[in-house]
């Protein structure tokens, strides 16, 4: 029997917390870069409960990079897609595909980086002319990188599509590719002890160092039919990604996911992922972006203002 106390306490707890009153939405993700820092959240704060306290059943899938995960968005396996290389997304906008950015996912180029064995005779990418130099899939950050790379230091690679992180060291490693590249924590340890030497970052392109370089992305279907779940969704994020910066409970999730020390996760979350550069509303430096779209061939031509008030129409306030 309910009771009048019993029901009267129903009633508070859904006014107090109106997400968990309801049924929870089921909202599917596809994501690069698995055991990167700000794509750990997929993780993380959905076990801390962050997503769920927000109405949002997250049910993600890992892929190997930014064209993967914008082909799944594309053709609708998913709802939305995280770490889209800005570039990639442009292109696949300009050619009507259905999607558009709904957030930052990364602005800076604070994170990548390339390396080669210890014994490699390679000191700079300006002595790699000829050899081969990893990225993870087409469209992604990392493929604007290696283009980046070889206008900036004047030198002609072989460009090659490696998948994530982990085998990408694999292949580098075993020698199957000259120039390997990753994200914290993969291989940080392996710089650490000296086994391969970093030769170059993201960073070292200038135009990259203040340019949103990855976006989060949804279905344009499901933009404009679940707004409202949308909505819970970037509700969500913003909180988990101000979690992930308030203590040290982040930082012991991670490890668990990582399986790296709480104080190598402190190192990766501090020297490589500014909090800031994680800001759900910031989109920075989206013409120059657009401009290497255009020079590195994502892009036939510019887009129109009227075309990138489309683009940006979902982007987060």
């Amino acid at each position: 029997m309910i009771t009048r106390r019993s029901a009267i306490a129903a009633a508070l707890l859904a006014a107090a917390s109106p997400a968990l009153a309801q049924q929870a939405d089921k909202v599917k993700i596809a994501v690069g870069q698995r055991f990167a820092w700000d794509t750990s959240m997929f993780d993380t704060a959905v076990k801390a409960g962050i997503f769920a306290k927000h109405g949002v059943d997250l049910e993600v899938l890992w892929t190997q990079g930014s064209g993967e995960t914008i082909q799944a968005v594309i053709g609708g396996s998913v709802d939305l897609g995280s770490a889209a290389g800005t570039t990639g997304v442009m292109s696949a906008f300009a050619r009507g595909a259905p999607i558009r950015p709904i957030s930052n996912s990364m602005t800076g180029a604070d994170d990548l980086f390339w390396y080669v064995p210890a014994a490699s005779p390679l000191k700079s990418l300006k002595e790699a002319a000829g050899k081969t130099i990893a990225y993870s899939t087409n469209g992604s950050s990392t493929h604007l990188a290696v283009l980046g790379f070889q206008r900036y230091f004047g030198v002609q690679m072989k460009l090659t599509p490696t998948g994530g992180p982990p085998g990408t060291l694999t292949q580098a490693l075993s020698g199957q590719i000259d120039i390997g590249w990753s994200s914290p924590p993969v291989a940080v340890d392996k710089v650490q002890s000296g086994e391969i030497r970093i030769i170059a970052r993201e960073s070292d392109v200038p135009e990259f160092r203040n340019q949103t370089v990855r976006m989060n992305i949804g279905n344009l279907d499901f933009i404009t039919k679940k707004a409202a779940v949308l909505d819970r969704f970037r509700a969500a994020y913003a909180e988990a990604v101000e979690w992930m910066y308030a203590g040290d409970a982040a930082l012991v999730a991670y490890g668990q996911f990582t399986q790296t020390s709480t104080d190598m996760a402190r190192a990766i979350r501090d020297n490589y992922f500014p909090k800031d550069n994680l800001r759900l509303n910031r989109v920075s430096d989206i013409d120059n972006a657009m401009k290497d779209a255009i020079e590195l061939k994502f892009l036939a031509q510019p887009l129109t203002k009227d075309q990138m008030a489309d683009l940006l129409k979902y982007y987060a306030k």
